[in-house]
């Protein structure tokens, strides 16, 4: 049976040894022992394998002052993303035909496994997308001043996490490694901290003139935070997202009203399409709907599965262009209560579709719309 999040506690190091239980934690996490034996590059990780690095990593954060003095909720919080920050890196690994090992994408999909087990766990929403925040963006801090888009990053991070968990997670990782560059990195994280700081993020989110000065800011690149955008919005469109059973429908039946509904479900019934079928006619009916309400300057309601931020802002980028007000309802219910629902339904959704789908979740944030509501 898959461990509580709460467990997370019991195993965060604490005064006055500050010992970093790994034999425990081993045999509390199943995806901490798949780290065994996956090799990593000798020349950045020259310590073993990615389970010796994710100790080191855990033991050097335990070590760390600026994490020791944190309240203990954030120390744990803090902590679980170390253990869970190379989470990816077992599907990720491959050597290329000179024989060097690579991880390429490893914190992308950290993040979609972190957002998985930390689910499954039962970890509070808030709690489980900081994590993940983090995660996505660990190796950030580490070439930071070379990234031409530092800025929407940092700011990201400051409405979803703060930057300072991020370099204090930066400096864990790099300091568990054996490798030549260690201390030129260290100096990258410091000038990492130095550019949250100048800007005001480094512990505060960015403050956002208005919702739809935020919107703007993540949708067009080059935009000045500061710009207060005016609001030229003429309707609201609704957006659901949210995984087969989590109560999309029941949402829209207690409160969509006398909008009208753009149904995925009711388009496939239609067109006689099944689930695990191809599902390009589908999506090209519901954006014509769609299509049709923007023209109207009309308020309606998008009821679709829209797991990851790319199908999303197909909806997302298809109502800016019209002037929409973009709400997203992110609905979620624990996973018993998710195959329970899906159980149900008149059209259940079979279990594998569920779990690819499940791989692909990416929790919707306030960087992709005016409104977020997360029931």
């Amino acid at each position: 049976m898959r461990s509580d999040w709460t467990i997370f506690a019991g195993l965060c190091p604490a005064g006055p040894t500050w010992t970093v239980p790994w034999t425990r934690i081993e045999d509390a996490f199943d995806w901490i022992r798949r780290l065994r034996g996956v090799p990593q590059d000798a020349v950045h990780h020259a310590e073993g394998d990615v389970a010796t690095h994710t100790r080191m990593a855990a033991e050097a954060l335990a070590a760390m002052p600026a994490w020791r003095e944190l309240p203990p909720g954030e120390r744990v919080r803090l902590f679980a993303a170390v253990l869970l920050h190379d989470v990816a890196k077992p599907g990720c690994t491959r050597t290329d035909e000179s024989g060097r090992i690579t991880a390429h994408g490893h914190s992308r999909r950290g993040d979609l496994a972190v957002r998985r087990i930390l689910w499954e766990m039962n970890a509070p929403r808030p709690w489980r997308e900081h994590v993940a925040a983090l995660v996505r963006h660990h190796q950030v801090p580490f070439w930071a001043l070379e990234r031409p888009d530092l800025e929407q990053i940092v700011l990201r991070v400051s409405l979803l996490a703060r930057n300072r968990d991020l370099a204090l997670l930066a400096d864990a990782d790099i300091t568990g490694r054996i490798c030549g560059d260690r201390d030129e990195v260290l100096e990258n994280i410091d000038l990492f901290r130095v550019y949250c700081a100048d800007l005001g993020v480094l512990d505060q989110p960015w403050p956002f003139a208005s919702d739809h000065a935020r919107f703007q800011y993540f949708r067009t690149p080059g935009r000045d935070p500061r710009y207060a955008a005016y609001d030229d919005t003429r309707l609201t469109m609704t957006v659901l997202s949210g995984l087969p059973g989590a109560g999309k429908d029941t949402w829209v039946a207690a409160h969509a009203g006398d909008r009208p509904v753009i149904s995925l479900d009711a388009i496939r019934t239609r067109l006689g399409i099944k689930p695990t079928d191809g599902q390009r006619a589908v999506a090209a009916a519901a954006h014509e709907e769609a299509r049709e309400h923007l023209r109207a300057r009309r308020d309606f309601v998008w009821n679709a599965t829209n797991i990851s931020r790319q199908h999303r802002d197909l909806c997302i980028a298809l109502g800016a262009a019209y002037h929409a007000r973009v709400e997203i309802v992110a609905l979620e219910v624990p996973p018993e209560t998710l195959r329970r629902q899906n159980t149900d339904r008149d059209a259940v959704v079979p279990e594998p579709v569920i779990n690819r789908l499940l791989g692909k979740w990416e929790s919707p944030d306030v960087t992709e719309a005016h409104a977020v509501c997360a029931l």
